[in-house]
């Protein structure tokens, strides 16, 4: 007969683990059976770390928890566990056992509506951040315009045309200025709406990349019954094309490089609060060196890019295109593996 302990131990929905000195799994109760998707005759004997393809948090810290006799909590932990990835919350705390010291781990996942609000709150700060270089971005225009006429007049007054080369790159310099500004504002309206393929969009942004990306490898998995979206197929070619080129210029001439186009169908979505009945996902995953923590919930903002020499503006128009047609997008991204995933309304 189960004791109380047992009981209470196979109803929890925390997963909970023991493990020893060498994060060895020693117990496993019927949540973690399920958080790691392997029954507790496969999870014991096995190192924790090798059960888990990433996890965000350093496991040896974990490990420190024995030897100091603290606990350790952190509620923001990404791990990846059969190719999918999940948002918990971690905590260690060590077991005194008499026979060898020991530890538990307990595990929650993150809930479905913390992580809704989280997401509104990240679309709520990167509102922020983009109406905040609109503004400077429009003080900027104007001085720009003054500079470049003024080195104009200046241009037709000189006495020694020899000395126009100066006005010439005065001119030149408050144009590439205003350019970036341009760029730095985005599209402003929607553009011209209509009944598109999405399919017919990726092959367009796949023969592009193909042309220009080298050795990197573009895979397909589409979804042929996916129904026509209302977008603008320019905007939306813009919008998948930079995520795409972003993924080829990481990788560059790597090998096996390979970046893979899907798409599916997906139902009961909610998207900027907002729950649809039917949606369009479009996946664009690669293999490469992953894009860094710090970085992933700032990575749609203007100016910050996850690449060497990157403006740091094109996720940011991205996101900005993506907003237009009602959609969201999101990454998921961990050593060896980056997803972004685009989700278009689908209205019938």
């Amino acid at each position: 007969m189960a004791t109380l302990t047992e009981t209470v131990m196979d109803n929890l929905i925390t997963a909970v683990l023991v493990l020893d000195n060498d994060l060895v799994v020693t117990y496993a109760n019927p949540a973690a059976e399920q958080l790691l998707c392997l029954s507790a005759r496969r999870l014991l004997e096995h190192p924790l770390p090798d059960l888990l393809q990433h996890c965000s948090i350093d496991l040896s810290l974990v490990k420190e928890t024995l030897s100091g006799g603290q606990g350790l909590t952190d509620s923001d932990v990404t791990i990846v566990v059969d190719g999918h990835q999940r948002k918990v919350e971690l905590s260690a705390s060590p077991l005194m056992w008499a026979r060898s010291p020991s530890m538990l781990i307990e595990i929650k996942a993150i809930g479905h509506q913390q992580q809704i609000s989280k997401e509104l709150q990240q679309q709520a700060q990167q509102q922020a951040a983009k109406e905040l270089v609109r503004g400077l971005a429009h003080e900027i225009k104007n001085p720009l315009g003054g500079l470049r006429g003024a080195a104009q007049l200046l241009e037709k007054m000189l006495p020694d045309p020899s000395l126009g080369e100066y006005t010439r790159i005065i001119i030149e310099q408050a144009d590439r200025l205003r350019n970036l500004v341009d760029r730095l504002l985005g599209p402003q309206k929607p553009g011209h709406r209509q009944q598109e393929n999405i399919h017919v969009v990726l092959e367009k942004v796949r023969q592009l990349v193909e042309l220009s990306a080298g050795k990197v490898n573009l895979e397909r998995d589409y979804d042929p019954s996916l129904p026509d979206i209302e977008m603008d197929p320019e905007q939306m070619e813009q919008a998948i094309l930079n995520v795409v080129n972003n993924a080829a210029q990481i990788m560059g001439d790597s090998p096996n490089a390979e970046i893979t186009l899907r798409t599916r169908t997906e139902h009961q979505v909610v998207i900027g609060g907002k729950r649809h009945r039917l949606a369009a996902r479009i996946d664009i995953s690669d293999n490469g060196p992953g894009i860094a923590p710090e970085l992933q919930d700032t990575l749609f903002y203007p100016m910050v890019s996850g690449r060497p020499g990157g403006t740091g503006l094109g996720l940011s128009i991205t996101r900005n295109l993506i907003d237009q047609h009602k959609g969201k997008i999101y990454v998921n991204s961990w050593p060896g593996h980056t997803t972004f995933t685009i989700l278009l309304p689908i209205r019938r």
